[in-house]
Formats: structure tokens, sequence, C-alpha cells
């Protein structure tokens, strides 16, 4: 690595790892004022760009709004939202407050969001009208929630989701009459920036400023505290890996309900001060067809989804696209999406690779002093800031060139790295590291080569990356033993052209009880009700038993061999 980037390196810590660290500053009010952070495109294609100026004036009105609710530093505050200008007005809002963002993602249902919302001491919810009602008192969600909640849209929406909130809990065993629901739009209209509430919150680079949860095979979701000072990483991520420049076009299509989405469609251009593209509808290839060419993006940032899902589209490649970056994050490219990309889109898109718990770490950067020729299957090389490697299966020591082993980070030699634990798991925790503290274990296997390319082999842990999310096997498992027929059940990933995996379940019945394709249609419709609408398997294989370990584990792998035969 060069000096130049080393230095950028430790200039970058300087900037978010002070003592004086403040988020709103750091994220919007440094920026110039008259520039445009984001572009909001519509399902139509209008657009409305939205200026560090106008993020400034309409977060801390929001800010004021927060501490005369009573939010103060480190309280918990979380967004059920899609990406549209109010997400990040309230975002920008949480956090010149000092408070913590527990992000939800729009498709989980009441199941996976009272879990969060309980473990991560939420005080407050805000969510968009259509996704209100999943905070409905009911069996998931208590009538006496501790969090209060703020409903963003049309007054007709907030209106008709407050009533339904209100039904619910006037219904319950335990009714409340206090559970009063807040309008995003009053709230910001009822305080001005100038409000001495507004005033920014340094919380120092060690302060949090996002609490994740992420999926793992085990146990429930595990909950990933986010520093400030990961600002650092995700603001070199922009630099070294995908190369924006300040007349980039960036667009990263990743939901920030998830980590890639959150880090670096929203809090690495807002750390850059770059501006990029957000797009207020659900996906589809067509539309994103037209997004590409209609704005001229030149940076474009997917998973490998959406990739596959624009090569299988039958709408014509728009001629004339000035795409000059594209790379691609949450599961492995095949061959076959690369070639297509340099073929269609100009350009080749990238592999990169990262987890949760630290961002990205190994990319095919396309920064000029990073950029080399890609050897086909590789995620890429180690960016400056972290030292990767990959341990023999045995020993705590570095494998040989070309030896499979497992992928991990040297601590002790990455500046840039920010995790230090999950939320109250410290022997969640200690799984993740070798005995010595010294390196962190990514639970993924690979190999890499003497030239410093790392291959992905798989995954230790079966969590499964369907479309770039993650999916931890014993959330859906634990939906599907619900079901009354339902004994015990095993959740596996299977290759999916589309989808890079898609989930299928195992099942074994409970004594005279029969596999039906209605019982398999009511144990898809039973995920999508408890946990979230794409997380349900594609296809339910009723057994007579599961293979397990001696000590009772089941043994995932024996089913995808099965499965793949």
């Amino acid at each position: 690595m060069s000096t130049d980037l080393t230095q950028r390196v430790h200039d970058l810590l300087d900037t978010y790892d002070g003592p004086d660290a403040c988020a709103a500053r750091l994220l919007c009010d440094r920026h110039p004022a008259d520039e445009v952070a984001f572009t909001i495109v519509e399902a139509d294609l209008t657009s409305t760009d939205l200026t560090y100026g106008e993020l400034r004036e309409l977060s801390s009105r929001f800010a004021a709004a927060l501490a005369a609710l009573g939010i103060g530093p480190g309280d918990r505050v979380a967004t059920l939202m899609s990406k549209s200008a109010d997400l990040l007005v309230a975002l920008l809002g949480i956090w010149r407050r000092g408070a913590v963002h527990v992000p939800l993602f729009t498709a989980f249902a009441p199941p996976a969001i009272g879990l969060r919302l309980t473990a991560s001491h939420t005080v407050l919810v805000i969510a968009d009208a259509d996704q209100a009602t999943k905070l409905c008192a009911g069996d998931d969600i208590p009538a006496d929630a501790p969090w209060r909640l703020v409903i963003a849209g049309e007054r007709k929406g907030v209106d008709a989701a407050s009533a339904a909130i209100a039904a619910s809990v006037q219904r319950s065993e335990a009714p409340r009459t206090d559970r009063a629901v807040l309008s995003f739009d009053d709230l910001l209209a009822a305080y001005s920036a100038d409000d001495p509430l507004a005033t920014p919150v340094a919380v120092g680079g060690d302060g949090l400023l996002v609490q994740l949860f992420t999926s793992g095979t085990t146990g429930t979701p595990k909950g990933v505290p986010i520093p400030v000072r990961a600002l650092a990483s995700f603001h070199a991520y922009q630099e070294f890996a995908l190369d924006v420049r300040p007349d980039d076009v960036f667009w990263n299509a990743a939901d920030p309900g998830w980590a890639y989405g959150l880090y670096y469609a929203i809090l690495g251009p807002l750390a850059s001060g770059m501006r990029s593209l957000v797009l207020h509808t659900s996906f589809s290839a067509p539309l994103t067809w037209q997004v590409l060419e209609r704005f001229g993006v030149t940076n474009f940032a997917a998973a490998p989804t959406v990739y596959r899902a624009l090569r299988a589209d039958a709408t014509p490649v728009p001629e004339g696209l000035s795409l000059r970056r594209a790379s691609s994050a949450g599961e492995p490219l095949t061959p076959e999406v690369v070639s297509w990309s340099a073929r269609e889109l100009g350009v080749a898109v990238r592999d990169h690779y990262g987890q949760t718990e630290h961002g990205m770490v190994i990319c095919n950067a396309w920064h000029d002093e990073l950029s080399a020729a890609v050897p086909l299957g590789s995620m890429g090389r180690q960016l400056p800031g972290w030292t990767c490697a990959v341990l023999a299966e045995d020993a705590d020591v570095e494998a040989a060139p070309g030896e499979m082993g497992r992928v991990a980070i040297d601590t002790t030699a990455s500046p840039l790295m920010w995790f230090l634990g999950y939320l109250d798991a410290p022997e969640r925790t200690a799984q993740r590291y070798t005995a010595d503290g010294r390196w962190y274990l990514t639970g993924d296997a690979g190999s890499r080569d003497a030239a410093g390319f790392f291959r992905f082999s798989s995954r230790d842990d079966d969590v499964i990356i369907m479309a770039g999310y993650r999916i931890g096997p014993f959330e859906v498992e634990s939906v599907l033993v619900l079901h009354e027929q339902v004994a015990e059940a095993a959740v596996v990933g299977m290759p999916d052209e589309l989808r890079g995996e898609v989930l299928e379940a195992f099942v074994v019945l409970r004594d005279g009880s029969d596999g039906s394709g209605e019982l398999a249609a009511e144990l898809r419709t039973l995920v999508k009700e408890r946990f979230a609408a794409h997380a349900y398997p594609r296809r339910v294989h009723f057994v007579e038993s599961l293979p397990k370990t001696p000590s009772g584990k089941v043994q995932r792998f024996v089913l995808r061999r099965q499965e793949a035969k």
C-alpha cells in the first residue's frame, strides 16, 4: 500500500475518531449547503433534489422534536421506513440528537420487529404509514409497549394507521389510553431549526451511531453496536473500493434496512459528501434500466441478484449507458454475470466482500492505485486499513497460498476495525475471536493466492444469503415449528440462478400428520406473516427425520448435499 493511501487511512481516523466527533456535523453540516446530497427518484422517474442545507434544516427541526419528546443521547430510535426523503431526515435528526438508530427491514413481520425493538430497548419508532400497522397490539407487540410511535406519510394514511393501532390497544387485555401516535410532519412543523433543542450532540468516536441486528444459525439475531468511528471505514470504502468521485452519479440500490444499504447507500455518501440517488419504490429490472439511463448513473453498486435480474430481463439494454464503475456485494458473483456485464454494461462488475460486523474489507477495488486485473472467481484483496488472512483449519496460523482455511481479520493490524462485540452477548462475541484475541473469525471459508487475492468457498455457520439479505435458519425454523403439525424443521440455502440462494425447508411432522401441498402453502404463509415476507421457503420437504450429530445438532450440510444430488 502506498504512503499516500496509508496517510489517507490515518486522516480518516483523525476525522471520525476524536472525542468531539459529532455525527450531524460529519455527515451533514460540514458539507456545502447548496450541494445536492440525494436525488430522490420516484416510480414515474420524477425526482427531487435534497441539498445538505435542506437536510440540515429539516433534521434540526426533527432533532428538536425528539428532544421535546424526551429522547436523549444514547436512546434507541427505530425506523420502519422505505427509502425516502423522510427516512433521511429522520436518520439525521436521530444522530443530531446523539441517539442511536435501530434499522428495521420493511419486509419484516411483527414477530421479527417486536424481537428487535425489545432487544434494543427502543424508546421511539418512526414508521411509514403503510408499515405502522405492524405495530398494532397483538401477540408480538404489547399494548403497553415501552416505545412511542411516530408515523410518516400523507395525513390520510397517518390517520388510518393511528386508528388501527388505537383499536388494537383497546381490544387487548391490558388497554391503555396514553399510547398516542404522533405525526412526523406535525413534529417537523412544530419546531424551528434554530431551537436550542436542535443543537447537535457530540458523542465522540466511541459513541454509538447505529444498533443493527445480524442473523446467525442459532439463537436470536445478534445486536451489532456501530460507533461513530466506523464512519472512517465506510468513507474509505467509498474512495478505495467504489472509487466514487465528485463528478459521479452514484447509486447504491441496496436497502438501508440491511448493513450494505445503510453503510454504503446512506452513511458512506453522507460522510464523503457525494451526491447519491435514492429510489423511492420497490425494485424492478425495467425500472432499474430506466434509472440508469435517465439519470446517467456512472457508479453503480448492488447485490448480485440485481445484476442477475437485469441479465434475465427482456428489456433491451439502453444505448449509451454512462457506467464507468459497477460493484457487487452480499454474495459471490458468478462468472456469467461478470462476462455479461462487461459485454452489455460496458464495464465488468467487481465483487466486494464484508460483513455487518465490520463492513467491507476484501474487494476488487476500483481506485486507480488499487485496481488490478481480476482473477476469475476472486472476491479481491484486502483494502487499505485492513489486514486479512486465511488461517489453517486446525491452528491459528496463516495457511499456505492456495490452501483452504478460515477467512480472518488481524485486529492488531487493522486500524479501521471497529467491531468490539455483540450487544449483551459475551459468549457469542468470544466465538468470533481466536484465543489470543488477535484474529477476528468471519465464519467464512476460503483461500488466498500468492498475489493476495482471496476466494470464497463457503460459510461455516450456514447463514443463507438470498438476494444479498442474510437470513438465519434459526429464525425461520422457529416460525415453522409454531405450526401444530410440525415437530421439527431445518432450513438450508440452495443455489438459485436469480437470487444466489433460496430457502428450502425440511419438516418432520407430528404423529398422525400428513404432508401435502396445502400444508406446504400454510407453512410458507406462516413464515411470511411471522418473520419476513422475503424469507419463506420456496420448497418444503416432508421428511421422517433430520440428520444430527451425536450431540443433537442438525447437520444442515447433509440436507444440502442430499438435495443437490
